[in-house]
């Protein structure tokens, strides 16, 4: 592709290449991401016996179960896409296995996080439509401090958003359900609170979830975006070059590629990137940085 002039190829010419190279990286079975994903919500769940029977200190466990709220979220987020198993085929219940119990030490119900993202997706950047516009911020430490804000309880993004993103789908059911989901995660916590254990129920879910939020909201919603103040397919999300690298990232320095084609696996993202750059830089993306 490097070596390919594309200066005289039409825009849909240029989209049939890409989507020529996307082809090639979708289809293949994430078993990496599955098991991931299920071995996070294993290994989460072993944290509180270690950490009530003092097997590893308090501070262990809230840095182990910080991780594993915020790695957590990206086999959930391959279920979301249906990578792992797509509607209506043999394997479609491990698909929803892994989207579910990957995200419970983020305190996240899934079909709340799969609906609300799909419409991330279809209205990227829409201030009136974009579950995750409330992200936008002039730079880094405006960003952090706006993820801060959304977790507050009358902050107009972040759990607030995505209601009202269900309600405007009539989707009652799901928001029905993640009203349960976070009454149960209350209840308990405030549960071993009762009982004395309130350091312990803040170390291995209460701080997760929010740092975990916060973490993800910075680097999936606001770093790939910015400055979200344009909604055209190829330049509403940009490729970018981060501070803690592609792993410190979780990988979204290739996000422009997800949006564009949101059934490549993550672990095939940079690949599939590097492959199509010239591609995207000829369609105009914004891809200057990396």
């Amino acid at each position: 592709m490097a070596n390919r002039d594309l200066s005289q190829l039409t825009p849909k010419e240029l989209a049939r290449v890409e989507r020529e190279i996307a082809r090639r990286h979708i289809g293949k079975f994430p078993w990496l991401a599955t098991i991931a994903g299920l071995s996070i919500f294993a290994g989460w769940l072993a944290l509180w016996p270690l950490v009530f029977l003092d097997v590893i200190p308090l501070w262990t466990g809230l840095v182990a179960a910080t991780l594993l709220a915020i790695l957590g979220y990206l086999p959930s987020h391959e279920a979301q896409h249906d990578i792992i198993a797509r509607p209506g085929s043999r394997l479609r219940w491990l698909n929803e296995l892994v989207g579910h119990l990957a995200i419970v030490p983020l305190a996240l119900p899934y079909r709340l996080a799969r609906t609300t993202h799909t419409q991330h997706h279809l209205h990227t950047n829409d201030p009136k439509l974009d579950p995750d516009y409330s992200s936008r911020a002039d730079g880094p430490l405006q960003a952090i401090w706006q993820a801060i804000q959304n977790t507050q309880p009358r902050s107009r993004g972040g759990f607030n958003a995505y209601a009202r993103t269900l309600k405007r789908l009539g989707r009652m059911d799901i928001l029905m359900e993640a009203i349960i989901y976070r009454t149960v995660w209350f209840t308990i916590m405030f549960t071993l609170a009762w009982n004395g254990y309130a350091l312990e129920a803040a170390a291995l879910w209460w701080l997760p979830h929010h740092v975990g939020y916060i973490y993800i909201q910075y680097y999936l919603s606001w770093a790939p975006h910015h400055p979200a103040n344009e909604t055209s397919r190829y330049r509403h999300t940009r490729s970018f070059r981060a501070a803690l690298g592609n792993i410190g990232s979780l990988g979204m320095q290739y996000h422009i590629v997800h949006h564009l084609h949101p059934r490549i696996p993550f672990l095939r993202t940079p690949e599939a990137y590097w492959e199509m750059r010239p591609v995207l830089e000829a369609q105009g993306a914004r891809v200057e940085d990396l």
